[in-house]
């Protein structure tokens, strides 16, 4: 048997968002309110990731002021270097990050020619410590080309909360499946990033398992994959048994599995909570994710189960 390490590992399910934005960058709330609506929705961990630009003062918003015995939070920044192919600057999340992370050239919006590339910043910043993932790939208009440059990150933005009610451009899956596709260990993260300019917050979030919501605790269970994706819906379990995979969640309508190219498999009831998905239809994917749906469409997402060679690739940089 073949089981996410998530679904494995000791501690218990935390839940957090990876992306947000203050008035330290363009939100419209304080650091201080937005750590306040998230503990007041239930969440238990936040990274205040504003933009990482000289127009800013390149923030890495100390948020440890507003950490409570049920609360806690992660530095970090969304970092901008360097111009993808569409000639438009690239977004970075990188989440535990030290205070002192060095600011690269970036004034303002516009990409320099003279800057770091997007590759070197993730580089340097996964060197720091942090988790990093390719932010928005859809609203970025990212393509596979660039996605490849990108080596040191950790994950892909599966869903943008924010990009799903401002421009309707939430989605990274494509950009997630072609790499998984290439043999990059990728895990998939759900985030708001929130300007609480819009209904673009509490609607995307990742539940990652650890031993105590504490930051360094909370970072390496995501440098490890020890999490899952969610709009909603629970994920219990999810394990590869023979020629399929078995799924406990919470009641869904939909239980897929998706593999390289046109593999696919849903299974469709009722307030199903146990699903057994067959991989036959999966054409022999080295790697497998699960999506789980349920009645009002929210969807839940796991990260990769990787089949060859017996266990669970761990996916932990330094």
């Amino acid at each position: 048997m073949n089981r996410l390490s998530a679904f494995s590992a000791s501690g218990r399910f935390w839940r957090g968002n990876l992306h947000t934005h203050s008035t330290r960058s363009d939100g419209v709330l304080d650091p201080e309110e937005v750590c306040r609506r998230y503990r007041a929705e239930g969440y238990d961990f936040l990274a205040l990731t504003d933009h990482f630009i000289g127009a800013y003062g390149y923030p890495i918003v100390d948020t440890q002021p507003y950490r409570t015995n049920s609360f806690t939070t992660i530095l970090g920044a969304e970092l901008h270097s360097g111009a993808m192919l569409n000639g438009e600057l690239w977004h970075i999340l990188a989440v535990g990050l030290p205070p002192d992370f060095a600011p690269s050239d970036s004034p303002n919006f516009l990409p320099k020619p003279e800057q770091e590339t997007a590759a070197q910043i993730a580089e340097r910043a996964v060197a720091a410590g942090a988790f990093v993932a390719i932010a928005h790939p859809q609203w970025s208009g990212l393509t596979l080309a660039d996605a490849r440059t990108i080596t040191a990150a950790h994950a892909v933005e599966i869903y943008n909360h924010g990009c799903a009610t401002g421009c309707d451009r939430p989605d990274g899956s494509a950009i997630a499946d072609l790499l998984l596709t290439e043999g990059r260990k990728l895990t998939l993260i759900a985030t708001d990033d929130a300007h609480f300019s819009e209904p673009d917050h509490f609607g995307g979030w990742v539940m990652v398992k650890a031993e105590a919501n504490e930051p360094e605790a909370l970072l390496s269970a995501l440098k490890r994959g020890d999490f899952y994706s969610t709009q909603g819906p629970e994920l219990r379990d999810v394990r590869i048994e023979g020629d399929e995979i078995v799924v406990d969640c919470s009641a869904a309508v939909s239980v897929v599995a998706i593999g390289h190219g046109t593999g696919a498999k849903a299974v469709h009831g009722q307030s199903m909570t146990r699903a057994a998905v067959p991989l036959a239809r999966l054409n022999n994917s080295p790697w497998v994710r699960v999506a789980v749906i349920d009645a009002a469409g929210k969807r839940a997402w796991s990260n990769p189960i990787w089949r060859e060679g017996g266990p669970n690739p761990r996916v932990a940089r330094a």
